[in-house]
């Protein structure tokens, strides 16, 4: 899929393809009765931009060296990666059902082992971007003009090696790099403001020598716009901070920190899709 400018159309084509992503999380989580439900929600229109209208990548062949490559840093979000990949033809939609199961390529975090698609195995809080670096450093040593995205939490934030990551990609000057940060304000401890404040995270990163963008994260245009001018920016690396509602799409999931780790219930399904413009058949 190559990278181009957006009509309304396909704006809206995209709009519609995450509420459907957002169907997939709620029904994966379900049936797993476990998993992350909130920053799945959250995320899912970052993603679903990245994998349907920005990045090159192919399914068919998922080690294809001319990829950009994402990596989930808050790995713990990985329904959102799963179902855009199911979506995308990395494997079966049914494999999702299997999600945490024993034997499951699909386990509670992201394993680029098992999993086709996924670029680097995730989980642990505040890796990912300094792997992000790594990557980027790599493709530019190889001449590749293929990029790197990284998603994080800003509970992620809380963590020294994120720091550490921003501060060593603004030295080397990685424009080949797209940081995207999921700004939900919320954690499993609950207020991320309350728990570790992370703001003004616009000015934390700019300080670090980064392009930095500010946008409503479930504005597809929005996201679509910032991605398009974080691949035009030129020595620096850009990050995208993305202002999101953790459990966007189900009302009574929305700005709960409650539901950061819970799957929904029985009860809770059928209400769930509704909010979502889907009907529900157990």
């Amino acid at each position: 899929m190559e990278r181009n400018i957006v009509d309304s159309e396909k704006i809206a084509q995209l709009q519609e393809k995450a509420r459907q992503l957002r169907v997939d999380i709620v029904k994966t989580l379900h049936k797993s009765q476990s998993g992350h439900t909130g920053g799945s929600l959250s995320a899912i229109d970052m993603v679903t931009a990245l994998y349907f209208q920005v990045m090159k990548h192919n399914p068919a062949d998922p080690a294809w060296p001319g990829r950009d490559r994402f990596v989930l840093c808050k790995g713990h979000a990985a329904p959102a990666l799963y179902v855009a990949l199911a979506e995308a033809g990395y494997f079966p939609k049914e494999d999702l059902m299997t999600l945490r199961r024993l034997g499951s390529h699909l386990q509670g975090h992201p394993d680029s082992k098992q999993t086709p698609g996924v670029e680097v195995c995730t989980g642990s809080l505040g890796q990912g971007l300094s792997m992000a670096n790594g990557m980027a450093l790599g493709l530019r040593l190889d001449g590749s003009s293929s990029r790197v995205y990284a998603l994080l939490g800003d509970g992620e934030l809380q963590e020294g090696q994120v720091w550490e990551a921003a501060m060593a990609a603004g030295h080397y000057k990685l424009d080949n790099l797209c940081a995207l940060v999921d700004v939900n304000r919320l954690q499993i401890d609950g207020e991320v403001a309350k728990v570790m404040a992370v703001e003004p995270v616009t000015d934390k990163f700019r300080a670090f020598g980064w392009n930095v963008i500010d946008i409503d994260g479930h504005d597809m245009g929005a996201i679509v716009t910032a991605l398009g001018q974080a691949a035009e920016a030129k020595g620096k690396p850009t990050v995208i901070v993305a202002r999101t509602v953790k459990g966007k799409g189900v009302s009574f999931f929305e700005n709960k920190a409650s539901y950061h780790g819970v799957a929904p219930s029985d009860e809770e399904l059928p209400k769930a899709l509704e909010c979502l413009g889907e009907q529900c058949y157990l």
